[in-house]
Parts: C-alpha cells; structure tokens; sequence
C-alpha cells in the first residue's frame, strides 16, 4: 500500500532557525502553475481560477501598499504629536501638536507664528509663568520626565510582548529574504509592538530613526497578507518575493521615495530580485506613496518632511567641499561601525545585556539631560534636519538665517551672501554640539531593545557638518570674493554659496558611509528633497564616502549586524578567492565518523527512527547499499519524522520491523511479514552534488546562486561527503582568519 499518493500536511515546510530549499521550492511553484494552465482548458470555472491566480499577485502588492501607507501616516501623526508633548499642551485640544495648534488660532501674527495663546508650556500650566529659573526648571523637568515615560513604555512592551520588535529590522530582513525562517520575525505581534514602541521611541527624544523599522513594519504587513493567498502561503520563496516588495514600500513611505524604494530593496534587502519582483515592488511602493499623500501626515501637501528649494546653481569648484564632505561621511561610517558593534558584541557577551529596561532609561535620561538646553538637540532629529537642509529666505525668522543687512535683496529676488550675524554664529556653535552629542550618543543608542532606525541619526551627522562647512565657505566667499578660486564666479552682492546644498550632500556621505549604498541612497536623497539638479554633487560625495569607508572596513552597518547575530547569510557580493577544494571543506573530514546515511531497501521503521534520535541532522543522503555507497537521492529530517507518524496512525499494520523502501517498486514479500512503509515520494532525487575535485570558488557561486542547503560530494559515483551552508560559511570565516563558531545563529 502506498499511504503517500495523498499529500501529507506538514511534508515540504521548514523548521524555526532552517534555511529553505530554494531549487525545491521554485520547483513546486511551476508545478503548481503548469497544473493551474492545463485545467484551465478544461471548464470557465478553471479559467477563471487561473486569472485570478495571476491577478492574486497585484492584489497582493495593492493590499501591502494600503496597510503600510495607512500605518506610516499613523505613526507619523502620532510620534508628533508625542514629541511636542514634552515641550506642552493645546488648550484648544489636547489632541493638536504645536503647529496644527497655533494653525487653528486667531491671535497669531506670522512673525510669531510659533507662539499662540492656546499653545502652553508645562510651566504655564502648572506655575502660571514662562519666565525666570524656575519656569525654565518646571521645563526641563517634565522634559526628562515624559522622555524616561515613553521609553520605559516602549522597551518594556518590546521585553514583554514582542522581543522581535527591537532593532532596525533590516539585517534579519535581508537575512530572511536569503531564505532563513526566523518564526514570529514578521507576526502580527510584532507588527502591532512595533508600531507602536516606534512612536514611543521617536518621541522619546532618543537619537533613532523611524525609517529602519518601517521597513519591518511593511515586511510584517506583506508577510501576514501573504496568509491570505495560498499561492504565498505554502511557498516560502513566493513569499520572499513578496518580502522584497514590501521591503520597497517601506522605504517609499519611510522617505516618501518610490523608485528610491525600490532601488533600495534591489540594492540593499534583497537576494533573489527576478524581473516580475521589480514590477510589483514599483507598484506597492507607488500605491504605499499615494496613500501616505492621501492621509498627508506633515500638513504641507507633500510626501517628505525635507522639502527644498534651492535656486543657485552649483559650481565646479564646490566639487572640493562635497568630495571632502564624502570623506567625513566613509571615515563617520566606519568609526560608528567599529565602535557600535564593539559595544553590541560588549552587551551581548556581559551582565550589561540582562538589563535591557535599565539601559534604555540610562540612555534616555543622559540624552534628554543634554539635550534640552539646546534647541537643536530638543526639536525632533527629523526638523533639526529639515531646518538645516533649508535655504534662508525673506521670511526665515530661524537662527541659521540670521544674517546682517538681510532685506538688501539683489535684482532677481535671491539673497546675496551676507556677512553673518550674532544668531548664526551662536547657531554655530551650538550646531557643533550638537554634531559632538549625536555622534556619540547614536554609537550607544543603535542596538538597545527598542525599534531603532539609524537613517535619520546618519542624515542628522552629516546635515549638521555640511551645513557648518556651508557656512563657512560662504563667508569665505563674502569676504574673499577676490581670491583666484572665487573671482571667476561670485562677484560681491551674488548668491553664489546654498549652506542648505552642504547639508544635504553632508546627509547623503554620512547615510552612504553607515550603509555602503550608493545608487538607491543618490535616488532617495533627490525624491527625498526634490533638489534635482544636484544629482552629480550627490553621487561625489556617496561614491567618496563608499571608497573610504570600504578602506577602513569592508562591511556596512547591516552586514556587520548580521555577523554579530551569527545569522547564516551567504553574502552575494565578496568574492572567494581562495583554492581550497571541495575535499577540503566536506563532513565528514579525515578520522571522523563514516556519513550517516539511509539505504533505500534494507532498513525497518525501527533503524531509522534510532538514526533520527541519535543526530541533530537536517538530512540524509539515500544510497544503494552501504558496501556500493552509490548515491540515490537526499531526504530530509523533518518528512522523514511527519511521514513515519503518519503512516503509523494511517496505515495499519505498520511496526518497528517494518521495511521502509525509498525504490519505485518493492518486491514481493512472504506472508505474515509486517506491511513495508514506501517513502519513495519524499525523496528528492535530484540533490545536488559535485565531485570532491571542484574548486570551492564554484560550490560557493553554486550555494550562492542557487540558494542551497546543502550538496553532496561523490568521487566517481560512490558518496563521500556533505557540504553544508553552514560549512561554507564557517570555511568562508576560517578563511577570513575569523572565528569559524561565530556562524552559529544565537
């Protein structure tokens, strides 16, 4: 009897921690299509089921780019309001934030526009004044105060119900879409921790972004959709398609960047990004887009928070600062990298990583104590940004836009460049404080056990160094118009210099250094500010700021989280250039024990099961006989489990004597022998294998490209050994004279 012409529920999917079967997975997809094609010939009611399987995809994509859209535009709203929070309260209702607030009110004159009667401060309310020392104590006070509130809610939400909320999301993002099953990474726990932590955590005042774990968001948002359509539901590498595509929407409505987004998954998240993909992530970054312009968060008709105009061409001479900004911006990334993950590898290995509430608190009290006594570190890292990527008009009541003789205004409306005033050199310094806090205090806060994004602290870096080299090189050019490098071009009373340019390209070598993109990075930071004619100072200082930080370290943010983590991701992009063999990285080695194998007509029920218990093996390879060793086929552990359980609660008569047979055809047995069990169609009879001879630059391209788990080697025929991802990967760590344990998940 052959139990198995039945599909058995459970037979073809993956424990928690493994690795999928690429090749097995895409092969069930084409027979499951090629199935869906033939009977659709058959009946309108077949047709119209194929349709609507090819169309599940778009809708898919629709769905994802809704869900994840609504959800930015929630929390966008939210982590404002919660962050004015700190600062005071609308009379009006306590729902507005400062600005929507003062938008509302009827006593305000636009040169005061942020001070309305209905907008109070913690010590108006609670002292009845804003003035003296102890108005500005009542401040500061509650300032701490509602800081250590929303990051104790938020850590100990993550502690409690969701331990995989914290984080940026990214490296376990790209370590899933190599097909490794972290389970519950993307569940609806973690989708609903995770939004909501990331408003407590942005609000908190902490020097984190939001757009890291957006991305998470949106993965957690196309993965819990997925469930919805078998089609995604039972293939693990549909799904990772789907991931790839949800991963582009985050990005789009992290940044209000589409097509950035979808460069972004290409470039950065993804490992397998097949044509058809490219299309889908276009679309869900597209609907992800237009339902984030539908709820318009930021009150000003746009996507993004950073909108700019700049009207002043660059010059070719100015290419010096950007490129020197690009250097700044590879030498930040990897001093941050180095220093971040010394403290990460330093919390994971003492005492410090068993108090992750007492951490959180630390650091959330230090930086809200610092912080509060200038304004650039109090307002939000995202309008800090937003205000030094600006470029000053007529009406900028700001700090950084406090210039002498400002109204003199030049024949076509610009403002020329002006001797500086007393704001813009107290700005100054206050700016450069700024730049010393968020660089070290981002070091400590990236890692800790709430979601934490690392974009916008990066863009905060290089925003705040770009736009005090801006300044400077403007006032250079105002005093030193003569100088030979600046004759040809600015005469006096010209707007020649835009610090806003500055910081922007600053952002853009800072993000580059930390995250080693480049052509994803250029395109969101054109969408991001709409600066479009500042493509060729953009794409200056990402290259430079890559050459230099790969010259210190060759690894950027991410992958060096995913080695920290131990997660077992086979890079795509490092070349192996070592020539060790095949032989040379097998199991088993020279002295081990033989191979555990199975053989496909001599073994009981009993044999097998002791095999099962005695090893930790996701597989075994199939073999004629244990004398010939001539290969059959490769079965996997966990079909192996489910269908001899099966098959004894199924089939009668199944004991621990009886024969299993992995042949086409068993032969005929005497009578009164116990019933065999035939597992022949849970064997894969195409495993992959390689003579013990290939070089190992071929095996690792074939993992690689392929997405394996593992390969068989043989040596004419007869089966010597196994290769596994993890052996490639400890063999790849050996050969990088690193520690080969560490490519263990932990």
């Amino acid at each position: 009897m052959d139990f198995l012409e039945e599909p058995i529920p459970g037979v073809g999917t993956y424990d928690d921690f493994n690795t999928i079967d690429w090749v097995r997975e895409k092969s069930r997809d084409r027979d499951r299509h090629r199935e869906i094609t033939n009977k659709s010939k058959e009946s309108t009611w077949a047709l119209i089921h194929s349709v609507s399987d090819a169309f599940s995809g778009w809708l898919l994509m629709l769905l994802i780019g809704l869900l994840s859209g609504s959800l930015a535009g929630l929390i966008d709203i939210s982590a404002h309001w919660m962050t004015d929070l700190k600062e005071g309260i609308c009379t009006a209702g306590f729902w507005f934030n400062h600005e929507h607030c003062c938008w509302n009110s009827q006593h305000v004159t636009f040169e005061n526009r942020d001070n309305c009667p209905e907008w109070n401060s913690w010590s108006q309310l609670i002292i009845s004044t804003e003035e003296g020392a102890f108005a500005y104590i009542v401040n500061y006070f509650m300032y701490v105060l509602w800081a250590l509130l929303f990051a104790f809610l938020a850590v100990s939400l993550v502690k409690v119900f969701a331990p995989y909320a914290c984080g940026s999301g990214i490296p376990e993002i790209k370590t899933i879409l190599s097909g490794f099953i972290i389970r519950g990474y993307l569940g609806k726990w973690t989708l609903i921790i995770k939004t909501i932590t990331l408003v407590l955590a942005v609000s908190s005042g902490l020097s984190l972004g939001k757009e890291g774990p957006l991305v998470h968001v949106a993965c957690c948002c196309g993965n819990i959709l997925c469930h919805c359509f078998n089609k995604y539901r039972k293939n693990e590498a549909k799904r990772r398609e789907v991931l790839s595509a949800a991963a582009a929407a985050g990005v789009s409505v992290a940044f209000g960047a589409p097509i950035g987004g979808v460069l972004f998954s290409l470039e950065e998240v993804s490992y397998y990004f097949p044509l058809k993909t490219l299309w889908r992530s276009f679309f869900a970054a597209l609907v992800a887009a237009f339902t984030l312009r539908s709820i318009n968060p930021f009150g000003n008709s746009r996507l993004v928070l950073f909108y700019v105009e700049f009207h002043t061409p660059w010059h070719l001479f100015e290419l010096v600062p950007f490129i020197l900004l690009g250097i700044f911006g590879g030498l930040w990334g990897a001093l941050f990298i180095r220093t971040n993950i010394a403290w990460c590898r330093k919390r994971k290995t003492t005492q410090l990583g068993k108090y992750p509430v007492i951490e959180v608190l630390t650091v959330t009290a230090i930086t809200a104590v610092l912080a509060f006594p200038n304004e650039y570190t109090r307002m939000s890292t995202s309008e800090l940004i937003s205000e030094l990527f600006n470029d000053c008009g007529l009406l900028d009541s700001s700090k950084l836009c406090d210039y002498e003789n400002r109204f003199n205004t030049s024949k076509g409306g610009e403002l020329p460049d002006r001797p500086a005033g007393a704001g813009v050199y107290s700005a100054m310094w206050q700016l450069a404080l700024t730049l010393i806090l968020k660089i070290v205090i981002t070091i400590f806060t990236f890692g800790m056990k709430i979601p934490s994004g690392l974009f916008i602290p990066s863009m905060a870096v290089g925003a705040i160094t770009g736009r005090l080299l801006g300044v400077g090189m403007e006032q250079l050019a105002y005093y030193h118009h003569d100088w030979a490098i600046f004759n040809s071009w600015c005469s006096q009373g010209a707007d020649c210099i835009t610090p806003g340019l500055y910081a922007m390209v600053g952002a853009a070598a800072c993000l580059g250094g930390v995250t080693r993109m480049t052509v994803s990075l250029v395109v969101i930071m054109f969408e991001l500010t709409g600066g479009l004619e500042y493509i060729v100072p953009l794409m200056a200082a990402a290259m430079t700021s890559k050459w230099v930080a790969d010259a210190l370290g060759r690894e950027g943010i991410y992958d060096a989280h995913i080695r920290l983590n131990g997660y077992p991701f086979l890079e795509a992009k490092e070349e192996f250039a070592h020539k060790t063999l095949a032989m040379d990285v097998m199991k088993p080695r020279r002295n081990d024990p033989l191979l555990t194998v199975l053989t496909q007509d001599s073994m009981t029920v009993e044999d097998v099961e002791t095999i099962i218990s005695e090893t930790t093996y996701s597989g075994f390879p199939v073999v004629v006989s244990r004398e010939s060793q001539r290969l059959v086929g490769f079965v996997l552990r966990r079909d192996l489990i489910i269908s001899i359980e099966n098959a004894r609660k199924k089939q009668d008569g199944v004991v621990s004597t009886s024969i299993i047979y992995f042949t086409e055809h068993s032969p005929p047995m005497p009578p009164y022998t116990p019933p065999t069990l035939k597992l022949r169609n849970i064997l894969d009879l195409s495993p992959f294998t390689v003579t013990d001879l290939t070089p190992m630059e071929i095996v690792v391209d074939i993992f690689r490209k392929l997405g394996l788990r593992q390969c068989l080697v043989t040596h004419n025929g007869r089966l010597l050994g196994i290769i596994t991802k993890k052996d490639v990967l400890k063999h790849i760590a050996q050969m990088a004279n690193q520690d080969p344990d560490s490519i263990l998940f932990n």
